[in-house]
């Protein structure tokens, strides 16, 4: 088990008000993080581009600062990681290929600025499937697979693996992700930590990938950067953080971090099976016990028949952004290789682009889908349900055939949603099933993360935190 003595294993609050506090330095504090590193990452491969003495400056300066009596931030000395997708400065932004290994960032993205504004202290990049679009599983070209540490035969998630397995490992408190259906939640779920999907707006970001040409309007609306942590109250931490507005990004708006305190026990709605196209016992039984959590701590739990419109948004959202896609594939098919290529083909091959004018037609059945939710989520301002629909499955699966496919794109149908939807969710995990972790996510109204991250406070609570853990060997199912 992991060592719980150890600074790396302490929560991202403790270890910032330790710094603060003068109990250690930020040096030391970088220091057991790095150590741990070299431990654990040789075993998962979740640390891509280690930034070791980086680090060691930041530090050095936070406690060059609190000597000066300087006030310091909020996450003071917080070792982060950073997704391949994301700009630190002086650090080659990847996104998983040989091909741009030389791509050095100019400056921090605004999310990991805002990090370091408050003290946080990126450690490295963590890896990611090639160009996020090779898959659920974290595979990339240039670094390889990442472990998930519960069982080395299932895969960590994606397409933020590599920040999931950092943080569930002690490697880094803190993760930095970013989620267009799922792709923060699930790796949350699958490897036992907590993980926030703000609502789209909510944190400034820049998800440009090459030159200074922004993506097209699917791609603006549907990517969110967010965190994970392995407590609601350092996921809570992160969001205060990472929220508010940037000139760099137009799309973030000024809204209060808390909303007005809602009248009498808030309302849960429950759905277990979203679509009912069906959904794994353990993944039932976990949903299930958050429900009772819940209704412990005196929210008003109730299973309803179905979340709006699902089967329509799903529909919605594979035209809309195959078709954004559908233009640049050739140049992108270019740059994969053919077992990372393989998942998009079979998705292209399912959902042929739109003209322009069912492209509009589209775009309406979007904005009527919001409005369905928001009225949905009117009279039940949280919605409980799963993450994904099953135990962690196994790597690859995704890209094997076209039933892994299917099975992986429908196990992800609440994420992909409310995604398109846009409203903010938790990923929290909700125990363990058959030795391995399973989550649930906490959605709620635009803008109210705070009922979200209240409501995963209390499952929490009740059901307990899973890690840091150290890596675990493959456990065969007949002795699960």
């Amino acid at each position: 088990m992991a060592r719980q003595d150890a600074l790396w294993a302490m929560t991202a609050a403790a270890q910032a008000a330790a710094v603060r506090d003068g109990e250690i330095s930020a040096l030391e504090l970088v220091d057991s993080h790095l150590a741990r590193i070299a431990a654990i990452n040789p075993r998962v491969n979740a640390i891509t581009q280690l930034t070791a003495e980086q680090a060691r400056e930041a530090a050095a300066h936070t406690d060059r600062r609190r000597a000066a009596g300087e006030e310091l931030g909020p996450l003071a000395g917080v070792p982060f990681t950073v997704k391949e997708t994301t700009a630190i400065e002086g650090v080659p932004t990847t996104l998983g290929l040989a091909r741009f290994r030389d791509l050095v960032a100019e400056t921090d993205a605004p999310p990991v600025a805002r990090l370091r504004a408050a003290g946080a202290v990126p450690v490295g990049h963590s890896n990611m499937p090639t160009l996020v679009l090779a898959g659920m599983h974290t595979r990339s070209e240039l670094f390889g697979d990442t472990v998930n540490p519960w069982d080395s035969s299932r895969t960590p998630g994606g397409s933020s693996g590599g920040d999931a397995v950092a943080v569930a490992t002690g490697m880094a408190a803190l993760g930095l992700g970013n989620d267009s259906g799922g792709s923060v939640r699930i790796p949350a779920a699958f490897c036992g930590v907590s993980g926030l999907k703000p609502t789209t707006g909510r944190f400034p970001a820049d998800h440009r990938v090459l030159g200074p040409d922004d993506p097209g309007p699917a791609s603006q609306m549907l990517v969110t950067d967010g965190p994970l942590a392995r407590t609601v109250a350092d996921l809570r931490l992160a969001y205060e953080t990472l929220a508010g507005t940037d000139p760099r990004d137009p799309r973030a708006v000024p809204v209060p971090l808390y909303g007005q305190p809602l009248p009498g026990p808030v309302r849960v709605a429950v759905v277990a099976d979203p679509g009912g196209r069906g959904v794994h016992p353990a993944v039932r039984k976990a949903v299930a016990a958050a429900a009772d959590a819940l209704r412990e701590a005196g929210y008003d739990v109730r299973e309803v028949a179905d979340v709006p419109r699902l089967d329509e948004a799903l529909e919605a959202y594979g035209r809309i952004t195959m078709t954004e896609f559908a233009p640049a594939w050739p140049a992108v098919r270019a740059l994969l290789g053919d077992g990372a290529a393989r998942y998009v083909q079979m998705g292209m091959a399912r959902t042929p682009p739109a003209d322009a004018a069912e492209l509009t037609r589209l775009m309406g059945t979007w904005l009527g889908i919001r409005r369905s939710w928001a009225q949905f989520l009117d009279t039940h301002p949280l919605l409980l349900g799963p993450v994904f629909t099953e135990p962690p499955v196994e790597p690859g699966l995704e890209s094997r055939d076209e039933t892994g496919r299917e099975r992986v794109t429908d196990g992800m149908r609440l994420c992909t949603v409310t995604s398109f939807v846009g409203v903010p969710a938790v990923a929290v995990p909700a125990g363990t099933r058959d030795g391995l972790p399973c989550g649930v996510q906490v959605i709620a109204r635009p803008f109210r993360e705070d009922l979200c991250l209240a409501a995963a406070q209390e499952i929490e609570d009740r059901l307990g935190v899973l890690t840091p853990i150290d890596p675990r060997p493959h456990v065969p199912d007949a002795a699960r």
